[in-house]
């Protein structure tokens, strides 16, 4: 079996975090568990009524009674079969009100937490295993909640009742039945020590083989360029074989727990079958009561049978559900930290102020410091090297480089999306990794080329930055960006774009997203070549928009165009993850270094129109003048 360990998956919770979780999840719902254990021990109780007839009925056969003996048991096994119908219906609803909305919770924390992980974290781990917990992982925890669970409780109540009834016939007969127990205590202990790590590991093997293939995926036209596609093929191959050997594993397991365990049942009826014929024979036991007790262990395959059949479910979803848990605690450190640091909550308060259609903050905006940052990604060396940038309150700054310079990535550790691993990001001081995410989001947004579409309306996609704005705020937030194409969509705002619905061009995309920037309303923007989507005739649009939204905020733009650096208030270059020069426009122009040169080659009236080179020639033109000495 593989051992890979060079991906650092996310965390997976222990025992005793998880034992901790449910009960936050079960917090409220204690009175609706404790009532569904009453009806569910009412119903297991009736389960015995059929033995019990049975054997009422073969005594009274063995006795040579009148046909009227009959008519009790009958009415006994006629009441319970009605009264256990309703005990069933009563338990399932009791359990639905119990698992339900704890799954629920379970869905919605795991998936605000993933959504809210920093970029790298994700990275670091793999997308497939991310993607794996928050989809068959909630599938096995949500399946085993909504099935297996009621199953197992039921049949362990089962299980229980009829060893009540065995003790109540006979303490003898009990005493038999109960010679199974060390046989099976011990295989359960097996199977469990077993078990658990074989489907524990089966579901990471499962994570490394999803982030093998989207891997694949993703990377597949480049794969098909360097002819790599069979490399990638075995290591999905090796990462499917891993899955699968697991797999097997399991069921190898499962069938020798099985094994032993009908070696159990064979001694546990055969001692009642000998026991119940000493004591008819000895004249301490009736025929009838013989009878039931056989009856009644015999019943107790079925319960035995059913909670084994799920345990496998249930070791699963316990698997499943330390993985789920795992990514709720990613963000725990940092919650902490803001709890235990209020005036550091309380400096960013107010912080988000943009002018955008739906604010209402306070016009105090916090400053954003880059001091000494280092970063590079997992296995490779570093990509920024002791970058340091000051963004006073409502300032602007424009950064320009050639592809691969370090522009994005800066962007990205601006955002919190990633942290660096040497020198640190602050908001008024404040290192931006001990702030609330939700709030650090809020307060720096990043929009970038490549925009999403979500599945949904047009305001749908706009409501995702503020839930409570009116169609008023959405189509004041559209015309500040110029998407005037609104009003030439068949039903508006409702519209639906996205997956399935009407296309949008990628400058309609990135004005949606300005939108939604705006909406948003933070106080500080970064915008990574975010209106870069834009031909000739929509580029001044999409620089507006950008101009609009970063209007009275403090704004990072990594310019794809040289006119959106002129009215920068600072201009930093950057080439191979160091600012090489920096200044304002005047000042960089007068110096006659790399951005003086791009400059030159940029205004130059070439082209129809006398725009100059076009926007797709910034970064050779800064690759062609690097300073010697970089």
């Amino acid at each position: 079996m593989s051992t890979d360990t060079t991906t650092a998956l996310l965390p997976v919770a222990t025992g005793r975090q998880v034992r901790r979780y449910v009960q936050t999840l079960l917090r409220g719902r204690w009175r609706w568990l404790a009532a569904t254990i009453v009806v569910m021990i009412g119903d297991s109780a009736l389960g015995l009524a059929g033995p019990i007839a049975i054997g009422q009925i073969t005594q009274a056969i063995a006795d040579h009674e009148s046909p009227h003996a009959l008519l009790g048991p009958i009415v006994l096994l006629a009441a319970a079969t009605v009264a256990a119908a309703v005990t069933g219906w009563a338990s399932s609803v009791l359990l639905v009100h119990v698992v339900l909305p704890g799954v629920a919770r379970l869905r919605e924390a795991t998936l605000t937490t993933a959504v809210r992980l920093p970029v790298d974290v994700v990275e670091a781990g793999g997308i497939g295993d991310l993607v794996s917990r928050v989809s068959g992982d909630v599938e096995r925890v949500s399946e085993a909640a909504e099935g297996a669970l009621g199953r197992f409780l039921a049949a362990g109540l089962a299980i229980l009742s009829t060893l009540v009834g065995l003790a109540s016939l006979d303490w003898r007969l009990a005493l038999a039945g109960l010679l199974v127990v060390p046989v099976q205590a011990h295989a359960l202990r097996w199977y469990l020590r077993t078990s658990r790590p074989i489907y524990a590991g089966g579901r990471i093997a499962d994570g490394k083989r999803a982030s093998a293939m989207l891997a694949g995926f993703t990377a597949l036209p480049t794969l098909r360029v360097l002819r790599l596609g069979q490399r990638q093929r075995d290591r999905i191959a090796a990462a499917s074989t891993d899955s699968m050997e697991y797999e097997f594993r399991a069921i190898r397991t499962a069938t020798r727990f099985y094994g032993r365990l009908n070696v159990a049942e064979f001694i546990g009826l055969g001692a009642i079958l000998l026991v119940a014929f000493v004591l008819v024979r000895d004249g301490t036991a009736s025929i009838g009561a013989a009878t039931t007790a056989a009856l009644f262990f015999a019943a107790l395959f079925g319960p035995i049978n059913t909670v084994l059949g799920v345990f496998d479910s249930i070791q699963q979803a316990t698997a499943s559900l330390a993985r789920l848990v795992g990514i709720t605690t990613t963000d725990a450190e940092p919650r902490r930290r803001i709890g235990a640091s209020v005036a550091a909550d309380a400096r960013l308060e107010s912080a988000p102020a943009g002018s955008g259609p739906a604010s209402a903050a306070p016009a105090r905006r916090p400053a954003l410091d880059v001091d000494s940052v280092r970063f590079g990604y997992p296995g490779r060396p570093d990509v920024l090297h002791d970058v340091t940038l000051h963004l006073p309150p409502g300032r602007h700054v424009a950064i320009v480089g050639a592809t691969g310079s370090g522009k994005s990535t800066l962007a990205s550790l601006l955002a919190g999306l990633r942290q660096p691993h040497g020198g640190r990001v602050t908001l008024d001081g404040t290192p931006a990794g001990d702030l609330d995410p939700a709030r650090l989001h809020r307060t720096i947004a990043l929009v970038t080329q490549e925009t999403h579409v979500f599945a949904g309306t047009i305001a749908d996609n706009l409501r995702l930055a503020e839930p409570q704005a009116t169609t008023d705020n959405l189509t004041a937030a559209l015309d500040a960006v110029g998407a005037g194409w609104i009003t030439t969509l068949p039903d508006g705002l409702d519209t639906a774009v996205g997956s399935g619905g009407a296309p949008l061009t990628a400058s309609q995309a990135q004005q949606l997203a300005l939108a939604r920037l705006l909406l948003l309303d933070p106080a500080i923007v970064v915008l990574d070549e975010a209106t870069a989507e834009g031909g000739s005739d929509t580029a001044r649009a999409l620089d507006h928009a950008a101009t609009v939204v970063t209007r009275d905020r403090s704004a990072v733009v990594i310019a794809h165009s040289l006119s959106q650096t002129a009215t920068a208030d600072t201009i930093l270059v950057m080439d191979a993850g160091r600012i090489v020069e920096h200044g304002t426009h005047d000042d960089l122009l007068n110096a006659g270094g790399s951005y003086a040169a791009l400059w030159s080659a940029w205004s130059q009236p070439r082209y129809p129109g006398g725009h100059g080179r076009p926007a797709a020639d910034n970064a050779t033109r800064i690759a062609e003048h690097r300073p010697a000495a970089s």
